[in-house]
């Protein structure tokens, strides 16, 4: 999971804040695409991870999914690119004690 510069999301009638990008690849056809889901979280007060307030699929097709080969990174970018997000590091929620 990322931090992402926040947004504000209209949800159910209220304003809220996604902080947190989660996404992971969910289907690969090897030379041709990769689909990815994401979700769009809040991060508590306390620094743990809230509601999921948006999510969906994403698909990498054509020169970017044969530019991709296993950069992580890369598929974090290419996300948050078709989102319209910056990502601002890595996410690590607190442990409990």
């Amino acid at each position: 999971m990322k931090t992402i510069q926040p947004i504000t999301l209209w949800v159910n009638g209220q304003s809220k804040t996604a902080s947190v990008l989660n996404a992971y690849g969910i289907n690969t056809t090897l030379g041709t695409s990769a689909t990815f889901y994401y979700s769009l979280m809040v991060v508590n007060q306390d620094g743990t991870l809230g509601e999921q307030l948006a999510q969906g699929n994403l698909t990498m097709t054509g020169d970017e999914y044969l530019n991709w080969g296993d950069d992580d990174d890369y598929a974090w970018n290419w996300v948050a690119g078709q989102l319209n997000l910056t990502i601002t590091g890595d996410f690590i929620q607190p442990e409990s004690n």
